[in-house]
């Protein structure tokens, strides 16, 4: 089935996806919780877009709902989209290179920073090309 095919039977999801960078290079992955699809999965942190919302004011949102930090720096990186048994998805992954606070999983989720190759499993399956991405920098 086409992209185009696909898109017109399942809804897409759009969903802002932040890659926070230190400038070591450490990256920060956080834990499904349970509950939610795929839980005990490692990923990126973010969330939906809401109605009307952009890419960044959606991630602002979500890494301080989530991590409970302020997005000082970002940029839009790659998009990715990833059909997943519950929903199609479009990723939009930003890279955030300056934020104010220390992150920390508010909704009880583990979070890691991590150095490549990552030594957290099991990933979810749309993180692993985030990762290959950091890796050809």
């Amino acid at each position: 089935m086409s992209e185009q095919a696909k898109e017109s039977v399942r809804p897409v999801t759009e969903v802002a996806v932040g890659v926070m960078v230190q400038p070591d290079g450490r990256y920060l992955l956080a834990q499904r919780p349970e509950g939610k699809p795929y839980a005990g999965y490692w990923e990126f942190p973010g969330g939906k877009l809401e109605k009307g919302e952009s890419v960044e004011a959606a991630l602002a949102r979500e890494l301080h709902e989530e991590l409970g930090i302020d997005v000082k720096a970002c940029h839009r990186w790659h998009t990715l989209e990833h059909d997943y048994p519950h929903a199609y998805v479009r990723l939009y992954f930003c890279k955030v290179t300056e934020w104010s606070g220390e992150p920390h999983g508010r909704e009880g989720q583990a979070l890691a920073w991590q150095a490549l190759p990552a030594s957290v499993e099991p990933l979810l399956p749309a993180t692993i090309p985030v990762l290959e991405w950091l890796a050809a920098e």
